[in-house]
């Protein structure tokens, strides 16, 4: 076990011993840190991003390194990495191991105390995220689950589901992206031209409605109906 100590010189055999170690060290103390530690990165992806570019900046950094090491072991972890993927696809036993299965935060909007320790994360984090997907009752969440990407998912309560024109059985429009046409003070005439318009039409319709020209607009969008939107400096 003397690749594990200094040396002065490795073999390629060594480099990829250390490498083979280094890997599966960093999966265990990853898989204990938790999904919270790791943020939106799956574990596997955490691990490569750690170690690669450490590997290589060292050899970039110090001359008196050579890249042998580094490419020897570079090639390891991809191979580790590119097996691990395969046999989380392959076997199951493997998938669970190192994909957390979802964890039950809320349910019929009661919070379940258990899944937030099992997940590692305070009731504050679970309010914050109900925030940010614009939830302002926890009672109105029929389910929330704390996924292995460090997400959590929300399901409200069908009643409190929006009211959607499928709901009630109306025909929606077709979605309709907006072109741009004035970006900070400047005019794409392509898309003018796509929209059969010309700069002339743009310069009075501004003076008109806006009572504006054209260097004081921020972002001026219109959609497939014609209907021009205009945002100014402010």
């Amino acid at each position: 076990m003397d690749f594990l100590q200094s040396q002065h010189s490795l073999s390629a055999i060594e480099w990829g011993l250390r490498a083979v170690i280094a890997y599966f060290f960093l999966v265990i103390v990853a898989k204990v840190l938790g999904q919270r530690a790791i943020s939106q990165l799956r574990l596997l992806d955490l691990v490569m991003a750690l170690v690669i570019g450490n590997i290589i900046a060292h050899p970039l950094s110090d001359e008196e390194l050579g890249l042998k090491g580094s490419i020897v072991t570079t090639i390891v972890l991809v191979v580790l990495y590119l097996i691990s993927l395969f046999s989380i696809l392959k076997w199951p036993a493997v998938r669970r191991l190192v994909n957390s299965k979802p964890i039950l935060l809320v349910q019929n909007g009661e919070i379940i105390y258990k899944g937030l320790n099992k997940a590692r994360i305070s009731i504050d984090v679970l309010l914050e995220e109900l925030r940010e997907k614009k939830v302002d009752d926890v009672k109105k969440v029929a389910l929330a689950l704390w996924e292995a990407n460090g997400s959590i998912s929300f399901f409200l309560d069908p009643k409190y589901e929006p009211i959607t024109p499928d709901f009630l059985q109306r025909n929606a429009e077709p979605f309709d992206m907006p072109r741009t046409i004035i970006k900070e003070g400047k005019v794409d005439k392509k898309v003018l031209q796509t929209i059969q318009k010309d700069e002339n039409w743009l310069i009075a319709h501004l003076e008109r409605f806006y009572q504006t020209e054209i260097n004081n607009v921020l972002l001026a969008t219109m959609d497939s109906k014609g209907t021009l939107k205009v945002f100014l400096y402010h």
